[in-house]
């Protein structure tokens, strides 16, 4: 079979490997689509010597079923299915509390990441994908190619919403910063599931203007004024829920500066940005704020963005490769060419 494989710095090719054996509790999955992110940029930006030369990357995943395990039940072969984000046991105590996007097991205190297809285990963007039947959710009628990023486009920033929903009420202001693949997303879960004023920002006239079109109350530029223009729209208080999608210095520095007092931000991108936090008065942060490095999405999470999708309230903003070109759809993400996501289909 085909697969995208990281073979060194910067570098994927595709590669032909062996379409894989499946155990008792697997499912082999005929792939329909794999939605490339930017932390696949982020991955094959790792070096000659990364762990991960050599893997197949993809880590959002749909298609259907093309062969069971002997013991998998509630499976049939042709069945549309969406790959879990992160691989949990679902066996320890953070599993069965429903926190499985913080597994013990695949996830230890220290690990860079949870393990995720594409990111120490093999990914999807290939012909075929042996899963777990338990790391699978059903799609029903959606299409794979506009489902696949769901899985982490739509699971990660639904997470990153739900973690603060008690806070966004009818009378909340919510900052949205960034409108790529996440966030264009996080702005149609707002608009879907929430009644909160959403003030959105980028630095792309175009994602902006998207940004009106799909239920931002204001959109403006991430630039050196906007600081000033949300505390102006909140009568000077801020904002109750900041999320960032981006993670730069800039965008990080915006986040703090406009957060209320018991406020809440939510850093989801992985830029890199840093904050400086001193116990104590004057320390730069209002009172009462609370602060969460977010990461992926629970298994309920994924179930809640599926039905958003199906019930056509969410969509994901897609642009198609065949697997083939996938050297080119990595590049064009790299220069900023994506609106959206762009999708690989065997």
């Amino acid at each position: 079979m085909r697969a995208v494989t990281y073979v060194r710095n910067n570098t994927v090719e595709v590669h032909d490997k062996p379409v894989p054996e499946i155990a008792p509790d697997e499912v082999l999955l005929r792939v329909g689509g794999a939605g490339v992110c930017h932390s696949d940029i982020s991955i094959i930006a790792g070096g000659d010597d990364s762990p991960l030369v050599g893997s197949t990357l993809g880590h959002e995943v749909a298609g259907y079923v093309h062969a069971l395990g002997a013991d998998v039940s509630g499976w049939e072969v042709g069945d549309g299915a969406i790959v879990s984000l992160i691989l949990s046991c679902g066996r320890c105590r953070e599993c069965l509390a429903g926190r499985d996007n913080q597994c013990e097991v695949v996830a230890p205190r220290g690990s860079l990441a949870p393990l995720s297809p594409g990111i120490g285990s093999p990914g999807g963007m290939a012909d075929f994908l042996a899963v777990k039947a338990h790391h699978l959710d059903p799609i029903g009628d959606l299409d794979p190619v506009t489902a696949a990023p769901l899985a982490d486009a739509a699971l990660t920033p639904m997470h990153a919403i739900n973690t603060v929903r008690n806070r966004m009420t009818g009378d909340a202001t919510v900052v949205l910063i960034g409108l790529g693949g996440l966030g264009h997303m996080a702005l149609q879960i707002l608009a879907a599931t929430t009644g909160a004023r959403v003030i959105a920002l980028d630095t792309d006239p175009n994602k902006l203007a998207f940004a009106r079109e799909h239920g931002a109350d204001l959109a403006i530029p991430s630039d050196g004024d906007a600081a000033a223009r949300i505390l102006s729209e909140t009568g000077g208080v801020g904002a109750d829920v900041v999320l960032d999608f981006v993670g730069v210095q800039p965008t990080v520095n915006l986040a703090v500066a406009v957060v209320r007092g018991g406020g809440a931000i939510r850093f989801v991108g992985l830029g890199g940005g840093t904050f400086e936090y001193r116990a104590g008065a004057g320390a730069g942060l209002p009172w009462g704020v609370n602060i969460e490095r977010a990461y992926g999405g629970t298994r309920s999470d994924m179930r809640e963005v599926v039905a958003l999708a199906q019930a056509g309230k969410i969509s994901v903003e897609v642009v198609r490769y065949s697997l083939d070109d996938a050297p080119q759809a990595f590049d064009d993400l790299h220069h900023g060419k994506i609106a959206g996501r762009a999708v690989l289909i065997p």
